[in-house]
């Protein structure tokens, strides 16, 4: 009797240490729209049941520094490297290999997180109301008086403070408290995020929007005459930086083994291919066919300023500077 409780108790603990090792849980702050069927696909093919909290990435990237070694989550899939570089310290060293088949200017030389897709900051504009001459030529000439209320930005989303960050780094603090300040006061209307945005545009509230490159394709995929388009500033200017998404595993994490697979999958051909033509972002691996609506990445890489994605991690220090403006 008591070797067949035994051997129940032992099949029961069988069962459920292998139940836990087909699990995996992610905190994402990309938007369940997007990535849902990636998760699914990742499901179907590994057998892994993939557990996904979603949330702005600065608050996931916040909830993991409290919770610390008691973090539930396996992996981290954040929209901006400004919060991976940021939580660093909280990611497990990945295999060499990860990283070294990414394209070089997505690379991450610590190799604590590695890039899942690129992607830039960019001008949105009407087509309606402007021609060619009202573009500016910097993102700081935004702050002129010609301007005044006519810009839209969203200082809660990530993109838009990693690129603040990088205006730091770049720049310093006081350049880049100085360009705030003044969009400030030239009346920049605040919006919740990149979409709401390019709609105040359509919709005539605002002539100019500042987004990340993507969000611009999902409206003209509707309409082809949808009121908005989008350009660069002028080569060098940091309104074109250019950013990454991309993933970590937990260093307390007991499950490492399958976050690694989910990762490996994101760098798949078909993931890869998946988020370049249904997101609109850049493939971080050689050998996608590119989203034919965007620019080239050799262009990009052209125009962008000269910021190394790998300095992009003082996020406590950005949302110090934005809330000091009256922004958070």
């Amino acid at each position: 009797m008591k070797k067949s409780v035994l051997a129940g108790l032992a099949l029961a603990l069988s069962l459920s240490t292998a139940a836990y090792a087909q699990t995996v849980t992610i905190y994402s702050g990309r938007g369940e729209a997007l990535i849902g069927p990636l998760v699914a696909q990742f499901e179907a093919e590994t057998g892994i049941d993939a557990e996904v909290r979603y949330g702005g990435t600065a608050e996931l990237a916040t909830l993991l520094l409290e919770e610390g070694a008691n973090s539930p989550a396996d992996l981290f899939w954040a929209q901006d490297s400004g919060a991976l570089g940021a939580l660093s310290e909280v990611f497990a060293e990945l295999p060499a290999e990860v990283n070294g088949s990414v394209i070089e200017t997505f690379r991450n030389d610590a190799n604590r997180w590695v890039a899942t897709s690129g992607r830039t900051r960019v001008l949105v504009h009407s087509t309606e109301r402007l021609t060619e001459a009202d573009l500016p030529q910097s993102i700081k000439d935004l702050t002129d008086e010609k301007y005044k209320g006519r810009v839209a930005w969203a200082p809660t989303n990530g993109s838009f403070q990693a690129f603040v960050t990088a205006f730091r780094v770049a720049e310093g603090d006081e350049a880049a408290k100085a360009w705030l300040e003044g969009m400030v006061a030239n009346d920049t209307k605040v919006y919740q995020n990149n979409g709401t945005q390019i709609e105040a545009i359509a919709n005539g509230e605002v002539d100019f929007a500042l987004v990340n490159n993507y969000y611009l394709g999902r409206y003209t995929a509707k309409d082809a005459e949808f009121p908005v388009d989008q350009t660069p500033f002028a080569a060098g200017d940091i309104g074109n930086l250019m950013l990454v998404a991309g993933a970590g595993i937990v260093e307390a994490s007991d499950n490492k083994e399958n976050a690694q697979k989910f990762i490996d999958f994101l760098l798949s051909p078909a993931a890869q291919q998946y988020i370049t033509l249904q997101g609109n972002e850049y493939p971080v691996r050689t050998g996608v066919i590119p989203q034919a609506t965007l620019e080239s990445l050799e262009t990009v890489e052209a125009v962008s300023p000269k910021v190394d994605i790998n300095a992009i991690g003082d996020l406590d220090g950005t949302l110090a500077l934005l809330r000091e403006v009256g922004l958070l």
